[in-house]
Order: structure tokens, then C-alpha cells, then sequence
């Protein structure tokens, strides 16, 4: 059921944000457009063909991108929140987003992007594995990773990385600053089916794996121990689960920049909904993910006429107090409150 109605829900929003913008267009013109699209048929006067062009080449690219985005982060945090046993895990909170964006930046700044087009994503992917596998270290006392060492490890690697960035906003040229610039504040604009594509396959193959794993971490969940004594292999699952969430986060870092607070909101709100399991859980952060994107993304496009704000503002004006509450939640649970 709840799937169901997130998957209407996505559909809705994704009609709604291809007719808004600075040439609206009307319901009925989209879905008309989509089945020229699927069918091959001519567009019968000018007007749809303006229709067309301005969809499939701009609008389209931009609203997929957006839900591969927003799918990749709602996964990437319900199972860094899973393999942390931590409801505050997320990439951007922790600093695997700013990872990310940092391997990006690097391409970015050195002109490695004339190599191929694949060097960014890979970047990207390397910089998040190194954050995720250095925040899983720094973060654990004993067999767990802690709330507010955790926390605490976020806010230094996060540190870190933006030094990191502004050191290359110094070496660059103006062109790469307005692109680390873009990577810093997170928005859909410039996408191309290009990306769309590559950041498809990255989230595919993330999200295989993530699937693959949901038995083993509602095991995990019980504790270590248990989960040994069930037969799972706790240290793989943890090296796995690691690197599917760098897979996920380069993915959305790579052509999206820095967007927080998504894979915190999508899979708590779920939890409240259809429980911890994650066998229902992942597939679902992967729909919410994308609902809740898509809507920043409507937002971003329709508040101030004629202007594109970055989406980063809009996940954090709704994950942020909810990170606060969370986070004094799990404190007074552990006795630091």
C-alpha cells in the first residue's frame, strides 16, 4: 500500500514539475508529449513541437535526474543507518557527500574531465569509499559506531573537506569556481541525458546490492553476536554495505553536488510507517528519496520567478530540525542529556 502510494504520489509530482517553469505547460501537454516520445508519432502543429523540444531536451533529463538522485541518497542512508545502527547516519551529515564532492572537485579543478567522462563519477565514487571507510574507524567504540562520535566525526570530516574545497576554489580557474560552487550548494540544473544515464547504471548497480543485503541487516540489527550466530558474516557485510553507499552517494554528488538530509528524513519517516524491516525499507527509501527531491527540485524552479535556487536549501530547511530532534533523542537515550 505504501508503495503504492508513493509511486502515484512520484508520478503526480514528476507531471506537475515538468509543467512548471518559465514556459508552463499544462498536464495534458506533457502526458501528450510523453506519448510522442513512446510512440514515435509527429507532433501535429508548432506549438507542440516548442512543447517537445523544451521537455525532452530540458525538462525531462532534469526531473530523472532528480529521482536517480533522490532514489540513490534515500537508499544510501537507509543502509549506512542499517550497517551503523544509527538512525543518524546519512552521507551528507557524516561527510561521505562531501567526500564525493571533493574526488568531483579535484577532476574539475585539474581538467580531468578531458580524459572521459567516466573520471568524474569514479572521483567521485573513491573520494565518498575513503570518507564512508574513515567515519566507520573513527566512529566506532567497541562493536558500535555512537551517536555523538559519530556526529562529531561528521563535523570534522565535513571541516576537512570544505577546507579542502576552498583550497581548490583558490587554485582554480573562474570556470571551475562556479562549478565547486554548484557542487557546494546542490542543484539538477545542467542535466543531461548523459548523466542521467551514467548516474542510472551507478544507482542500479548500488541498489542490487543494497536489495541483496536487507536480510542481513534486519539480523544485524538484533546485534553483532546474534547476527554471527545467524550465520552472517558481519565484517563483509559491513565492507559491502560501505562501498554500495559510496556507490549510491557518487552517484548523486557526481551530477547533483552537495544535497543533505534526504537519506535522514526519507528512511525515518518511513520507519514510522512500515517498520525497521529493511526488506521493505530500502525499496521504499529508493521511492521516497525521489518523491521528496523531486519536490525541492519544484520548488527550487516556482518560489522565486524566473530563477533557479539551489535544492540543498529546501532538504535542509526539512531535515535539519528533524536532525535536531533526532539527535536529542538518541543523546538522552544514552544518558548525555
Amino acid at each position: 500500500m505504501t508503495s503504492a502510494v508513493l509511486a502515484v504520489l512520484l508520478a503526480a509530482v514528476l507531471v506537475l514539475s515538468a509543467g512548471a517553469g518559465q514556459f508552463p505547460t499544462t498536464p495534458d501537454e506533457v502526458l501528450g508529449s510523453v506519448w510522442r516520445g513512446i510512440t514515435g508519432a509527429a507532433a501535429a502543429d508548432p506549438d507542440q513541437v516548442l512543447v517537445d523540444s523544451t521537455l525532452w531536451n530540458i525538462r525531462f533529463p532534469r526531473l530523472l535526474l532528480g529521482v536517480v538522485v533522490g532514489a540513490s541518497l534515500g537508499v544510501a542512508g537507509a543502509l549506512m543507518q542499517g550497517v551503523f545502527s544509527n538512525p543518524l547516519a546519512e552521507p551528507g551529515i557524516i561527510g561521505v557527500s562531501s567526500g564525493a564532492a571533493v574526488g568531483a572537485c579535484v577532476v574539475i579543478v585539474f581538467g580531468l574531465t578531458a580524459v572521459g567522462g567516466w573520471v568524474l563519477p569514479v572521483a567521485a565514487f573513491l573520494g565518498g569509499l575513503l570518507v564512508t571507510w574513515l567515519v566507520y574507524l573513527l566512529a566506532r567504540s567497541g562493536n558500535q559506531a555512537m551517536v555523538l562520535t559519530l556526529v562529531l566525526t561528521g563535523i570534522a570530516v565535513n571541516a576537512v573537506a570544505g577546507a579542502i574545497m576552498s583550497f581548490l576554489v583558490f587554485l582554480g580557474d573562474t570556470a571551475s569556481r562556479e562549478q565547486i560552487v554548484f557542487w557546494q550548494m546542490g542543484s539538477l540544473n545542467g542535466a543531461t541525458w548523459t548523466a542521467v544515464a551514467t548516474a542510472g547504471v551507478v544507482f542500479l548497480l548500488g541498489v542490487v546490492v543494497a536489495v541483496g543485503l536487507r536480510g542481513q541487516l534486519d539480523l544485524l540489527a538484533l546485534g553483532e553476536r546474534p547476527a554471527q550466530h545467524a550465520g552472517v558474516n558481519v565484517g563483509r557485510l559491513r565492507v559491502v554495505s560501505i562501498v554500495a553507499v559510496a556507490v549510491l552517494t557518487s552517484a548523486a554528488v557526481a551530477y547533483a553536488g552537495l544535497i543533505s538530509f534526504v537519506g535522514l528524513v526519507v528512511p525515518h519517516a518511513l520507519r514510522l510507517v512500515i517498520g525497521p524491516s529493511h526488506r521493505g525499507l530500502i525499496p521504499l527509501s529508493a521511492l521516497g528519496g525521489a518523491v521528496l527531491l523531486s519536490l525541492a527540485d519544484v520548488a527550487a524552479r516556482t518560489i522565486i520567478p524566473f530563477a533557479d535556487m539551489p535544492i540543498g536549501i529546501f532538504t535542509a530547511v526539512v531535515g535539519g530540525p528533524v536532525f535536531f530532534i533526532l539527535l536529542r533523542q538518541s543523546l538522552k537515550k544514552q544518558g548525555a542529556l
